[in-house]
């Protein structure tokens, strides 16, 4: 054993692996990745009746494709309907396919003078938004969907970032859920 070894470990039993067991997974990963689907076809995006409400699957980490970072779903919002309401540590963002409502949002209120406290707004903002917006939800926001036309549907496109979890902060809260009739 070399002597800078010496100096960290008294007999080599105490050693580890770790780079090396690194290495040998991302070598496994890339060759697992290749497999994964790059193109998903419509047929083959899962729906989901949530507490969130109807979401068609686009992109979602459990559906072993290429994308790593983000989950895409989208959301229908039927007639003067409305999703659950719910937060997560991700900042969200949303494209409207089609239809027209508006967004509540209760943005996250904290002080950080001699410790850290932190609470949501009592009384949220309001977006009004319609067919070809792009709506920004910020991080941990409360934040809830609703169909404005009482006659037609609604349907967003939703994306939130995987990174946030994978680096520990894996909140996601339901605070409502979506009417059952509407799911």
């Amino acid at each position: 054993m070399p002597y800078e070894e010496a100096k960290w470990s008294k007999n080599e039993g105490d050693l580890c692996r770790y780079y090396e067991e690194a290495l040998q997974e991302s070598q496994q990963f890339r060759q697992d990745y290749r497999k994964r689907k790059g193109v998903i076809k419509a047929s083959e995006m899962p729906v989901e009746k949530s507490r969130q409400g109807i979401l068609k699957h686009v992109v979602n980490e459990k559906m072993n494709t290429r994308e790593c970072c983000l989950d895409i779903y989208q959301q229908f919002l039927p007639p003067a309907g409305r999703s659950g309401k719910h937060r997560h540590m991700s900042e969200e963002v949303f494209f409207v396919l089609e239809g027209r409502g508006y967004d509540l949002h209760w943005d996250v209120s904290f002080d950080c003078q001699e410790e850290y406290i932190w609470d949501w707004e009592k009384e949220p903002k309001k977006f009004e938004w319609e067919e070809g917006d792009f709506v920004y939800v910020p991080p941990f926001s409360i934040h809830q969907h609703f169909n404005g036309d009482p006659q037609k549907p609604a349907r967003i496109i939703s994306a939130t970032s995987r990174i946030v979890k994978a680096i520990g902060f894996d909140w996601l809260d339901q605070i409502e859920d979506a009417p059952q009739e509407e799911c």
